[in-house]
């Protein structure tokens, strides 16, 4: 366990099977509700993502851009590590800024984050982002049809991927929320691998 004092929270760090770094944190400020549907209590459960955390080999252009195009603000410090939040600043609208002298370029494989996740109410605050990240300069992808979301797709200063997601329609699209989860649901165009997909896929119990 680590303790972040000048952030104010403690921290439990381990790998998942694929070797990613995973953090659980004790949030003191999350205003979320805890899963209900686990053997752990509501009140100690887990209420989502908390934030992301980038390895940058120099942060200063990641930070002024954070700030000045993107609207973070910085709401921490701690050893190496600056924390910038966005919106209402609480848990899932955070990201920590990291330069550890042995930051690396990053590369894609097993255990490797793809990319970080930012939401858009619906296609019209998309379309208004996006138009503001073309007006600053920045590569942005036109808007890609994800099924159960719309996405744009642009790098930070720094080298990392950012998405920006609408929220609609969302994940019942297919099927009902009371089944989320049971089933494997694909892409059509991966439909026809789908045999080969599930054989290297691990055994999920649902209940």
């Amino acid at each position: 366990m680590r303790s972040v004092q000048a952030i104010d929270e403690q921290v439990l760090t381990f790998e998942d099977p694929d070797g990613l770094d995973i953090e659980l944190i004790a949030a003191t400020n999350d205003s979320r509700s805890g899963w209900e549907n686990g053997d752990v209590p509501a009140e100690h459960a887990i209420r989502g993502f908390h934030s992301a955390t980038a390895s940058i080999g120099n942060i200063a252009p990641t930070k002024t851009n954070a700030h000045g195009n993107y609207g973070f603000f910085e709401i921490g410090t701690a050893d190496d590590r600056i924390r910038l939040a966005t919106g209402n600043g609480q848990p899932g609208a955070i990201i920590d800024l990291i330069s550890p002298a042995t930051a690396l370029p990053g590369s894609m494989g097993v255990g490797v984050v793809h990319h970080i996740a930012w939401r858009a109410a619906d296609a019209s605050q998309q379309k208004e982002m996006r138009g503001q990240l073309l007006h600053d300069g920045q590569n942005v992808t036109p808007v890609l049809d994800r099924n159960y979301f719309q996405s744009i797709y642009f790098r930070e200063p720094g080298g990392v991927l950012f998405e920006i997601a609408t929220d609609p329609p969302g994940f019942a699209i297919d099927e009902t929320p009371e089944n989320l989860g049971e089933s494997l649901k694909l892409p059509d165009w991966l439909e026809t691998r789908r045999e080969e997909i599930e054989s290297h896929l691990p055994k999920i119990k649902t209940k």
